[in-house]
């Protein structure tokens, strides 16, 4: 909500060094009214992150950009009389670390005290901030710059303003640790004494900025503490599901159990006697594809969350299942194997594979397959809404504030301006909270209220059973090999329901975008290599699931080369650094186009020799090639995702029922630059534990259309005494001649291929099906 007043200034904060700034949950028109009423600078610096070219958006359509293109954002800076400086972040926060990220890098240009910064988050509004849709691990690749930019500006004004009251020359003035300091007097102005003086001047251009040498870094590549971790910690910090205001209203919908169906009749009269039930609303589902609109159902709107999910029991609801109630995944399994055996779309063509593998001494294949897996974040969607005088009020944990925004005012009939998106705390994300479903719905029901305040919660279950899944997929590798061992060919055939589909009809081949997350970019050294894509129908929402179709790629890819060592008698790690070859720049010569992330190849090239440079570097930490007990197995796999290099050692230990424990997993990572190192650690031990998930137990299935589970008891993640025992992350340390990569999502494709690895060197065993389930145990 909006507030009038100025910002509290004033409140406590720990004056220790590396202590948390305050963050605050208000908008920018609330901030900006704040500071005009204490007085001080407001920088609105106009800045250009990198983003994709028309020529890119243009070769793959909308869908491989859904969520708006990078304008001209502004990165809000302000300064008060007391010397608080305030930052606006732009990003949701859902604990990777940007709310503490894109302030550090902009505190640092700034020579603010950290003790002395504060945050807020931005609402959404594409025009003022460029993309802010939270996804792709591209906040820092992005921003960083531009926000290094907007410091140095708002530093360079207040030194202009200092050296303008002494009568001096600016380039004997400097600031240091919030303060300007006349180096030859050593005279000193803090920085809330110059701040309404400064904000009368011009914002220097970018070129006439003098940013930091990394020397010169206090806070960039340091370890800085969560500037929402004292809230988290005791409960202060307000999520979705926390928002309230008086004389709000409750709501659960009721769902067609089938994607695509829709109600038939509805008997609610054992609802509406339900005490606090107040009203049953049906909500008209979009035909497909949909993009992120409402399934559509019957929405129970009541006093309390237990009235409203009581009611929806109660219903009597006669579906019509439409055309995927017969779905059941375990033959679509099978479809899928053998479209797969099948030649398919080529994607990729290097040489003549096809002739070589008929000449081959040795042929080798391997067919491989993954579930449906559900976000499953710990904090199911949620979002409230209130519309006042015309004027839509959102409150939410949503991925992508500027999409829900847009999609709101459209499904109201509202201008754009009318709408406004608050960003909660998100308590997990992972793709799920980038698809605004769920706050649609609740604006739906406040617009049936009245305009009444209305919290619109999903359960767990509703999570589960009707979210947007990462897709099934079913991969096919043949190699040959020379009498040597060398492959001599290579072809990987895959099929998998594409992302596509949500946004147009009738796709059913994987769209540009998902065939260069690590199926077409493989950067193997292998002069025959062909990529083929066959077709697979859509029969369930599909969406983006962390790090996206890198899963399944990457779990064949590097689950074939450790067979392929075995097969040629070979240690994996030098076999794997065999198959990538010398360090060079990967040309990908047959791909007339490759998708990169939506990043400039020539920025961003395909880089084999960093990709080589972690394999070395993790089987050096993790002691490769060691002995391990009786029963134990190292595995190891690379994977370039998200412009990052990743490579991961696990050691497993399988007893002889077959029980899995893991004692210790070591990660590579080079991703460039490192502005939060622990960030950069935690983001990777947690796509461990997820990787690790995905590749034990998660599996969503479906029988009759319907989603076969439901909750944590049943879509299963790993529990506690599942976890690695130890965890080391090995950050390749930055290189400022590189542009920054990804870290949220890159550290998940190369676990579950590891880990299978390892438990083949212990047991013999492969798996090439996931989750593992019970397979060790048959």
């Amino acid at each position: 909500m909006e507030f009038d007043m100025p910002l509290d200034q004033n409140s406590p904060h720990d004056e220790s060094l590396g202590a948390s700034p305050g963050v605050s949950n208000v908008s920018r028109r609330g901030l900006l009214k704040g500071i005009v009423a204490v007085g001080g600078l407001v920088l609105a610096a106009r800045i250009l992150p990198p983003g994709p070219s028309v020529a890119q958006t243009a070769a793959y359509g909308a869908a491989a950009m859904p969520h708006g293109t990078v304008n001209a954002p502004s990165a809000f800076i302000s300064i008060g009389k007391d010397g608080i400086v305030t930052i606006v972040c732009h990003r949701s926060e859902m604990g990777q670390g940007v709310r503490t990220g894109m302030p550090q890098i902009v505190a640092d240009e700034l020579e603010a005290d950290w003790n002395k910064v504060r945050v807020v988050n931005a609402t959404g509004d594409e025009e003022k901030y460029g993309n802010q849709d939270t996804d792709g691990s591209r906040s820092t690749r992005h921003f960083m710059k531009p926000m290094r930019e907007a410091g140095a500006a708002a530093r360079s004004m207040l030194e202009m303003t200092a050296a303008k009251r002494w009568g001096v020359e600016p380039g004997e003035v400097e600031a240091r640790n919030h303060e300007i300091v006349h180096k030859a007097s050593g005279r000193k102005f803090g920085y809330g004494e110059l701040a309404e003086e400064a904000a009368s001047l011009e914002v220097p251009a970018n070129d006439e900025l003098r940013l930091k040498t990394p020397d010169q870094f206090r806070y960039i590549g340091k370890g800085l503490p969560l500037a929402d971790g004292f809230d988290i910690s005791v409960g202060k910090a307000k999520y979705g599901f926390d928002t309230w205001m008086e004389g709000m209203k409750y709501a659960v919908v009721a769902r067609p159990p089938v994607f695509g169906g829709k109600v038939v009749s509805v008997d609610d009269s054992e609802a509406l006697k339900i005490p606090g039930v107040e009203k049953i609303v049906r909500i008209e589902g979009t035909p497909a594809p949909a993009k992120f609109q409402p399934l559509g159902g019957v929405a129970v709107i009541a006093s309390n969350t237990w009235a409203a999910m009581k009611g929806r029991d109660a219903l009597k609801i006669t579906w019509d299942d439409g055309p995927h109630k017969s779905y059941d995944s375990e033959a679509f399994r099978q479809q899928m194997l053998e479209t797969a055996r099948k030649p398919a779309k080529v994607v990729r063509d290097d040489g003549d594979a096809e002739t070589e593998l008929g000449k081959a001494a040795k042929k080798i294949e391997a067919e491989y397959y993954l579930p449906h897996l559900a976000q499953a974040p710990m904090e199911p969607p949620a979002a409230t809404t209130r519309i006042v005088d015309g004027k839509c009020e959102v409150w939410s944990c949503v991925q992508a504030p500027q999409v829900t925004r847009t999609d709101i005012a459209e499904k109201l009939g509202m201008k754009l301006e009318d709408v406004t998106v608050h960003v909660t705390l998100l308590g997990g994300g992972f793709g799920r909270k980038s698809k605004p479903d769920f706050a649609i719905e609740s604006a739906i029901l406040s617009k049936e209220m009245g305009g009444a305040p209305v919290k619109l919660l999903w359960t767990r279950e509703d999570d589960i059973r009707h979210g947007y899944y990462h897709t099934v997929s079913a991969e096919r590798i043949d190699a040959g090999l020379d009498a040597n061992g060398k492959v001599t060919a290579w072809r990987h055939r895959s099929v998998a329901p594409t992302i596509t589909s949500i946004f147009m009809p009738d796709t059913k081949h994987q769209g540009a975008f998902e065939l260069g997350m690590g199926l077409v970019d493989v950067p193997f050294d292998i002069p025959n290599l062909r990529c083929e894509n066959g077709e697979a129908e859509a029969h369930a929402r599909i969406g983006w699931f962390r790090s996206v179709s890198n899963i399944p790629h990457a779990f064949a890819i590097q689950s074939f080369v450790a067979e392929l060592a075995a097969a040629a008698g070979k240690d994996q790690k030098d076999f794997l650094l065999e198959l990538l070859g010398p360090p060079r720049v990967a040309e990908l010569k047959s791909l007339d186009t490759l998708w990169n992330y939506g990043e400039s190849t020539k920025v961003y090239p395909v880089d084999v020799g960093r990709l080589r440079h972690v394999v070395e570097l993790v089987a050096d930490k993790a002691g490769w090639g060691r002995q391990v007990p009786k029963g134990h197995g190292l595995g190891i796999a690379a994977h370039r995702s998200f412009v990052t290099y990743v490579a991961t050692v696990v050691e497993t230990a399988v007893a002889e029922d077959g029980t899995l424990t893991i004692p210790r997993v070591d990660v590579a990572i080079d991703c460039g630059n490192v502005v939060n190192p622990e960030r950069i650690r935690a983001q990777v031990e947690g796509a461990c534990i997820m990787g690790l998930s995905l590749a034990l137990s998660s599996e969503i299935s479906f029988k009759d259309g319907r989603v076969v589970q439901g909750n944590y008891d049943d879509y299963l993640v790993a529990r506690i005494d599942q976890a690695p025992r130890e965890i080391n992350v090995h950050i390749v340390p930055s290189n400022w001649d590189l542009a920054p990569g990804g870290v949220g999502e890159p550290g998940v494709p190369p676990f579950a291929p590891a880990l299978t690895n390892a438990i083949f060197a212990a047991t013999g065993k492969r798996i090439r099906t996931l989750p593992i389930g019970d397979q060790l145990k048959a």
